[in-house]
C-alpha cells in the first residue's frame, strides 16, 4: 500500500553505520522524518537528533505503531528476526548490508514481505558512488569494447585488530560479509549472474580472528571479474580496472562520500560527491591516454528512489530477490574456499529474473 509524505522513519540501531550513513541521507532526502530510534545510548541520540523518542527495545520500535519505515542498521546476526518481525507488523523496512546471514533467510524475508503487502529493501547505497557510476557509465558507452577482466576492490590499510562485533568470530562477522555485498552487487548490476565463483579468504593480520582478506574471481564465460578488499594494502589500490578489446579504464581513488560525510558534509551541499579524481582510459591500438570526468556520486539517490517506491510510483530499488543473490554468491565463496574448487551459485528463477540483461560482456 502507497504511504504519504513525510513517511515516518524508526531506525534500529545508532553505530557507525546509522550516525554516518542513514541519519543524514535521510535528514537531506525531501519525504522522511525520523521520528523514533532504537538504541542503548539515548543521550548520543537526542544529542543528535533531540526531537525523536528513544526506545531501548529494538524489538519494540520493529513493530512501533507510529512507524511507517524501520530502517535497520543493527549487528548483521539481528537483521533477519527483526525485519521478520517489523514486516509481521506491517510496517515497510530497509535491511542495511549484508542483507542476511545465509540466503535461506534472505528468501523468507522476501516471502514475509509478499505474505504482509509491504516493501523490504537492501540498503546498497554504494550503487550511486561516483567511482562506480563512472565505470557503469563508460561500459555503456562501450570506450573499452568487449570487456575480458574486471577488477573491483576496496583496499585499506588498518593493521590493528579492534574489539567489535565484525572482527569478533560470530555469524556475519568478517571482510567478506562487510565489504563483499557492496562489490558483488555492483558486479551484478553490471554483468548479471556469474557462472561460477572462486574464493581465497585469510586472516592477515595479527591477531586476526575473521577474515581480513578476500579475492572473489567470478567467471562469465572467458570473461573474468576479481574482486577483493584487503587490511594491510599501504597507499591503497585502483578502486577499478577495466580491460577490453579496445581500451582499459582505470578509476584509481574511490568515492569520497564516505569522507565527507565523517568530516560532516551536509549530502546536497555545494561540493557533496564532486569526485576530484578522474579516470584514465588508455587507448590499446595508440596508447593514448584520454581522461573521463568521474561522475558526481549522491547516496541520496538510494532513498529519492525508495521514496518513489514506498509514494507507489515506481519500483523497490533494490528488491529482497537481489538481495538474496548476494548472498547466494557470499555462501558460493565460502564454499569455495573451503573446497578449493568453483562453486555455481544456486539461485530461483524470480532471483535470476530481477537482474536486468547485463551492460555488455
Amino acid at each position: 500500500m502507497a504511504l504519504k509524505s513525510p513517511i515516518r522513519v524508526g531506525l534500529i540501531g545508532f553505530g557507525f553505520v546509522s550516525k554516518t550513513f542513514h541519519v543524514p541521507l535521510l535528514n537531506a532526502t525531501d519525504g522522511y522524518e525520523i521520528t523514533t530510534v532504537s538504541s542503548s545510548h539515548p543521550a548520543d541520540v537526542l544529542a543528535a537528533l533531540p526531537a525523536v523518542e528513544v526506545v531501548s527495545d529494538p524489538k519494540a520500535l520493529a513493530t512501533h505503531p507510529d512507524v511507517d519505515l524501520v530502517v535497520i542498521a543493527s549487528p548483521n546476526e539481528t537483521h533477519a528476526p527483526l525485519a521478520e518481525a517489523a514486516m509481521r507488523a506491517g510496517r515497510n523496512v530497509v535491511v542495511d548490508k549484508p542483507f542476511t546471514i545465509t540466503v535461506e533467510q534472505a528468501r523468507h524475508l522476501a516471502a514475509v514481505a509478499n505474505e504482509n503487502n509491504v516493501l523490504l529493501s537492501v540498503f546498497q547505497n554504494r550503487r550511486w558512488d561516483s567511482d562506480f557510476l563512472t565505470v557503469q557509465d563508460a561500459i555503456r558507452r562501450d570506450l573499452v569494447g568487449r570487456i575480458v577482466l574486471f577488477e573491483s576492490r576496496i583496499d585499506r590499510y588498518r593493521p590493528d585488530v579492534r574489539n567489535r562485533w565484525r572482527e569478533v568470530p560470530g555469524p556475519g562477522a568478517g571482510l567478506l560479509y562487510d565489504l563483499g555485498p557492496h562489490l558483488i552487487d555492483q558486479t551484478l548490476l553490471l554483468f548479471g549472474i556469474p557462472d561460477s565463483v572462486q574464493a581465497t579468504l585469510a586472516k592477515q593480520r595479527r591477531g586476526a580472528q575473521t577474515d581480513d582478506f578476500f579475492q572473489l574471481v567470478l567467471r562469465y564465460g572467458e570473461m573474468v571479474a576479481t574482486l577483493g578488499a584487503g587490511s594491510l594494502v599501504s597507499g591503497g589500490s585502483a578502486r577499478f580496472a577495466v580491460h577490453g578489446e579496445k581500451a582499459s579504464l582505470v578509476k584509481q581513488k574511490p568515492d569520497i562520500q564516505e569522507d565527507q560525510l565523517k568530516a560532516g558534509v551536509v549530502p546536497g551541499s555545494p561540493d557533496w560527491g564532486l569526485d576530484p579524481d578522474d579516470a584514465l582510459l588508455y587507448d590499446g591500438a595508440t596508447s593514448a591516454t584520454r581522461t573521463l570526468k568521474s561522475a558526481r556520486g549522491d547516496q541520496r539517490g538510494y532513498y529519492v528512489a525508495l521514496r518513489e517506491a514506498l509514494l507507489g510510483r515506481a519500483p523497490n530499488p533494490v528488491p529482497p530477490e537481489q538481495g538474496a543473490t548476494v548472498m547466494a554468491v557470499i555462501e558460493a565463496a565460502f564454499r569455495a574456499d573451503k573446497e578449493g574448487r568453483r562453486i555455481i551459485p544456486e539461485l530461483t528463477a524470480e532471483e535470476r529474473a530481477t537482474w536486468t540483461i547485463p551492460l555488455r560482456v
